[in-house]
């Protein structure tokens, strides 16, 4: 046929099928989903810092091992309140023109997923001293230390961010340790990662094969969350497993005053608000406020650090935190 003894007719044939069904299938689809998924009402544009941040993320290779997916399976659910949804992803934008890394979902978790990261570890101090040195905060790590984002100085300058390194994790014990602007742009990135709330009336998708929440009855028969499972949650990275903190960087809550003492009103108000500490820690953000904690979950919390680790003091009553939360809003 003479079709298919004419070249040229053959190659433009090609080129219009080739650009009709590049058409159908990427370009239209694109513009669709792009009218269809609007933005959640509380998402944000990156700032200046986050976006340095985010170029940094990628450009250190943190998406071979990290994933920014919470999929809808149960065993996801530690990292988010809710699956994913296309919504989450409509606010990002491509690098530049040549790449379209604007959603970074990995498909391997070698380390845990960073899809809510800004809201289960809020720490400024946490995140910097896990870049420096991972195994300080988290002993068995793969993670490998980005300590080229750090300088050791002598003495520390006005504006210099120093990070609480326990000493045998210095290499140097004469020198201060000071995170960069790349470091800090990197954990700006990482504390924006934040699972945004469904507008109301908006049923969020249901995690799959869901399994038994534990509960610890305490206190009048009044059945309250596991409180080991809260800590784990939430302030294992730092106070560790065995409740001894870090030296240097984070209290220990073995044998602390505050957790075996009588003002349970500094207790609550720590967990919501956070603490600034003496100069030798670092400062505790407002993890309960952060994690939308409950008096329920406050008052199981508390019960397992005064009765861990050695610790021997009083359960607490719910009705009591119920009505310092209700003080401190």
């Amino acid at each position: 046929m003479e079709f298919y003894s004419n070249h040229k007719l053959l190659f433009w044939s090609a080129l219009v099928f080739f650009l009709f069904l590049t058409l159908q299938i990427a370009i239209l689809p694109a513009i669709q989903n792009q009218q269809v998924y609007q933005p959640l009402p509380d998402a944000k544009p990156l700032t200046k810092a986050e976006q340095a941040g985010k170029d940094l993320y990628v450009a250190n290779g943190c998406i071979a091992c990290h994933t920014q997916q919470v999929r809808g399976i149960d065993q996801d659910k530690p990292f988010g309140s809710r699956p994913n949804i296309p919504a989450d992803y409509a606010m990002n934008q491509r690098m530049d023109v040549w790449r379209n890394t604007a959603n970074l979902l990995g498909s391997e978790r070698t380390g845990p997923d960073l899809t809510n990261i800004g809201e289960r570890q809020p720490s400024v101090d946490w995140q910097l001293l896990h870049l420096y040195q991972p195994r300080a905060v988290v002993e068995q790590s793969v993670m490998p230390a980005y300590q080229w984002l750090f300088k050791e100085k002598d003495y520390l300058e006005k504006g210099d961010i120093e990070v609480k390194v326990p000493e045998k994790f210095l290499q140097n014990k004469f020198k201060k340790v000071v995170a960069t602007k790349d470091a800090m742009n990197l954990v700006a990135y990482l504390l924006s990662l934040k699972q945004l709330k469904l507008p109301d009336g908006t049923k969020p998708p249901e995690f799959l094969y869901k399994q038994k929440e534990k509960a610890a009855a305490t206190g009048g028969g009044t059945a309250l969350p596991d409180g080991g499972e809260i800590y784990n949650g939430n302030c294992v990275a730092c106070h560790q497993a065995n409740g001894e903190g870090l030296p240097g960087a984070f209290p220990p809550l073995k044998g602390s005053p505050i957790v075996l003492g009588d003002d349970l009103k500094l207790y609550v108000t720590i967990i919501m608000k956070g603490y600034d500490p003496r100069p030798q820690w670092a400062t505790m953000p407002n993890v309960g406020t952060a994690a939308n904690f409950t008096p329920e979950m406050v008052t199981a919390l508390i019960n397992h650090e005064r009765s861990s680790w050695g610790n021997t003091a009083a359960p607490v009553k719910l009705e009591d935190v119920k009505k310092i939360m209700d003080e401190i809003k």
